[in-house]
């Protein structure tokens, strides 16, 4: 495989890694109330089209499919909203041991029971060609 071609097929992870530098080189363009106005283009403007494209690109046939995947839908809710909060509630036990703050653990322990970003997961998804119809469901 070619340089270019490896470029084609790792667009997305390349695009987030010269993004990431920009954002380091240049801070000021996305600050709340810079020009990028992130506190309104991310929160309203991205998501949405981010759902908006992703849902044309979907076949109502893919979609009806995807409903279908009852046991699928079970073990990822559960893993989701079950099996990783309490995992992360054993992990925190032990770290409650440790000298490590208060209330860093408790923001660990918030952040362990809140499910993943569905935007995310749309892109992420699409980007390494799984099934994004099932991201949706």
């Amino acid at each position: 495989m070619g340089l270019f071609d490896r470029i084609r097929k790792e667009w997305f992870i390349i695009g987030i890694v010269l993004v990431i530098i920009f954002a380091k080189l240049e801070p000021s363009i996305g600050v709340k109330g810079g020009p990028l106005k992130p506190e309104i283009t991310i929160t309203y403007v991205a998501v949405s089209a981010i759902f908006f494209n992703s849902g044309l690109s979907l076949k109502t046939e893919e979609l009806t499919s995807a409903l279908m995947h009852v046991k699928l839908h079970l073990f990822v809710q559960t893993f989701t909203l079950v099996f990783f909060p309490a995992a992360m509630w054993l992990f925190l036990q032990l770290l409650k041991i440790t000298t490590i703050n208060t209330w860093l653990l408790q923001g660990l322990q918030t952040v362990g029971c809140m499910p993943p970003p569905v935007s995310s997961a749309v892109i992420l998804t699409k980007a390494v060609g799984g099934n994004e119809v099932l991201v949706y469901c």
